[in-house]
């Protein structure tokens, strides 16, 4: 049981990173909205890693480490593992508020615009902020790799008598 949740969570961080590196490079990338057919499809290949790749390997993540935390003991006293506890339930908010829900409204927003059925205007509103947050959570996932490798004895909490 441990070797397959320990295989879960590798790959679903590794998964998490990809994706969150691929959406950093693809936003980079991603051509102004008055180019609006490459736009429109930018934004659709966004919505599609959000949705099929960084929400599933964040969801993975978090559920094989919640579970490993369950049946693994010592891991009920590692400081580090609560702090990754702490930084994935936030990751997974922040995934789900700041990453897959914009860029999927962003997607059919533009995919509706391509067709002539919206406003070109209301496009790349969230540009900036999601720039941002794909840096965070970015970094945050390192974190959480880091904090996994190499377990810092932090917040060492005793055992109860």
């Amino acid at each position: 049981m441990r070797r397959l949740l320990k295989f879960l969570h590798t790959m679903g961080s590794a998964g998490l990173l990809g994706a969150l590196a691929s959406l950093v490079v693809m936003l980079s990338l991603a051509p102004n909205p008055a180019a609006l057919p490459g736009y429109a499809a930018t934004r659709g290949a966004m919505g599609a890693v959000a949705t099929w790749v960084f929400l599933p390997s964040l969801a993975v993540t978090l559920m094989s480490g919640l579970v490993a935390m369950a049946v693994n003991r010592a891991y009920l006293n590692a400081g580090w593992a609560w702090l990754k506890l702490a930084t994935g339930v936030l990751m997974f908010e922040g995934g789900l508020v700041y990453v897959q829900g914009p860029m999927q409204r962003e997607a059919e927003l533009s995919a509706k615009v391509l067709a002539g059925l919206g406003n070109p205007a209301t496009l790349a509103v969230s540009l900036p902020g999601e720039r941002g947050t794909l840096w965070v959570l970015l970094l945050v996932s390192a974190a959480n790799v880091a904090l996994g490798i190499w377990r810092p004895r932090v917040l060492r909490i005793p055992h109860a008598t």
